[in-house]
């Protein structure tokens, strides 16, 4: 249990160290070249790790024609995730960054659920609406702060 634990707070920061390297990096050489590098560093890592794993890739031109067109569009949206967290990033504080994700990743989990398996999950849509009135509640108290300090 204590591993799984570790491993999940190991993929949290790797997920906020990642993005604001992205973020740095995207300053420096620009949006386009910065997400460009990602992907192909990404790339460069994941072939090792299938090289170390010692599986093999069974693709055949049947099983990729089972796969529906819209299944190969994930990179084109990790394209546009990754362009946009790097100028989203130093815009938000890492803190907001993350749960605004969370809370997008929650919400779109729920519609996928239901138009792929028509499910709703009437504890994930709360625990999504708590933690969004959370983040608004304390976007809210933040901005008050922040102008009473300039007064």
């Amino acid at each position: 249990m204590l591993l799984i634990i570790l491993a999940s707070i190991a993929a949290g920061t790797t997920i906020v160290l990642g993005r604001n390297i992205n973020s740095s990096l995207a300053n420096r050489i620009g949006l386009l070249e910065g997400t460009f590098f990602n992907y192909i560093v990404g790339l460069f890592f994941s072939l090792i790790f299938l090289l170390i794993s010692n599986d093999y890739l069974k693709l055949s031109t049947n099983l990729l024609k089972s796969v529906p067109i819209w299944a190969f569009l994930g990179g084109f949206l990790g394209v546009i995730v990754v362009s946009i967290s790097n100028l989203v990033t130093p815009k938000i504080s890492a803190f907001y960054l993350t749960l605004i994700l969370f809370v997008g990743q929650l919400f779109t989990g729920i519609i996928i659920d239901y138009f792929s398996q028509g499910l709703i999950s009437v504890g994930k849509i709360i625990g999504g609406l708590l933690v969004f009135l959370g983040l608004y509640y304390n976007l809210t108290i933040d901005k008050k702060l922040s102008i009473e300090k300039t007064y």
